[in-house]
């Protein structure tokens, strides 16, 4: 057996997606264009929100953070993939790729539980229509976002820690376009597997939860449309939740097939184009899918845009 050169490391280099210079151009511009939307579509959604008085709702304080999540995630790891994209020097500091682990992973972690609370809501909105203000109270609302930002926060303390824990590296050289947790410990000398069963454990109990939770509401709602005697009234419930099931479907599913099972992990490139979609393809469909489908958003931006120019 050959031995390990095994040594601690102040930097790790990013291969990022493709190494073929033919296509740096390309991608470069395809993820700016992306980023871009995904920062104006993102700010926007949060502004328009808080300056409209009739999108002052649980709802739509709910997709106020949703946006803002998503804008922080997303801006936590495009920037540097960009700038990898067309620089020869892809490195980032030991410290700086922690940073960047831990604020992603705390985005992730809480859009989770985000999209878990927003189908709860959508369940009291649809199925008890008469008490969903009493129910939804702003405490309530208030606590469960910041229960969303705590949770997240200290699931990713915990994968921090014992990261820091991790002496040596066979490599600095990362397989993927940002730190991520996986190809991450696959470089580790030591034996990693309590890293691997905890992330495996965490993701899982997370997805399980929260799933649970998805479900459970949309069974319930599913039930009360189908009392329904008005068809508009029907439409309109499935209009509602339409847009939150769609986000649910792409976001649960990649995060699924990435962190939930360990198989598929193997395959470095399916996993690196798995994470594209919710690193930077999902922050940006997101206000794109709750507002072009979304009659009370754009009437709020109508009347925004119009008191706009009679001053």
């Amino acid at each position: 057996m050959v031995e390990e050169n095994c040594t601690a490391v102040t930097e790790f280099i990013l291969l990022g997606l493709s190494d073929a210079p033919e296509l740096r151009v390309f991608l470069f511009l395809v993820f700016l264009l992306i980023y871009g939307v995904t920062v104006l579509a993102n700010l926007a959604m949060t502004a328009l929100i808080q300056a409209s008085s009739q999108l002052h709702t649980p709802m739509y304080f709910f997709l106020s953070h949703l946006s803002f999540v998503d804008f922080c995630y997303s801006s936590t790891i495009v920037p540097k993939m960009l700038t990898d994209i067309l620089n020869k020097d892809k490195t980032i500091s030991f410290l700086g790729c922690m940073v960047q682990f831990y604020l992603f992973c705390t985005c992730v972690v809480t859009e989770v539980f985000l999209l878990a609370v927003m189908a709860y809501d959508r369940f009291v909105a649809i199925c008890s229509p008469l008490l969903y203000m009493v129910i939804m109270c702003q405490k309530l609302c208030v606590e469960l976002v910041s229960g969303c930002y705590l949770c997240a926060s200290v699931c990713s303390l915990i994968h921090l820690c014992l990261v820091f824990k991790i002496p040596s590296y066979r490599s600095n050289v990362i397989n993927h376009f940002f730190c991520d947790l996986p190809p991450l410990l696959s470089l580790a000398c030591d034996d990693v597997t309590m890293n691997e069963m905890l992330l495996f454990i965490v993701a899982t109990f997370n997805e399980s939860i929260t799933i649970v939770v998805i479900l459970t509401s949309y069974l319930f709602i599913l039930i009360t449309i189908l009392r329904m005697h008005s068809a508009e009234g029907r439409r309109k419930a499935f209009s509602t939740c339409a847009s939150h099931l769609t986000a649910i479907v792409v976001f649960h599913g990649t995060i699924l097939s990435i962190y939930c099972w360990p198989s598929s992990r193997n395959n470095d490139d399916i996993g690196k184009v798995s994470t594209v979609f919710y690193t930077v393809v999902i922050p940006m469909l997101n206000p794109l899918i709750y507002s072009l489908r979304n009659k009370e958003v754009k009437e709020a931006f109508r009347k925004l845009m119009g008191s706009r120019i009679r001053l």
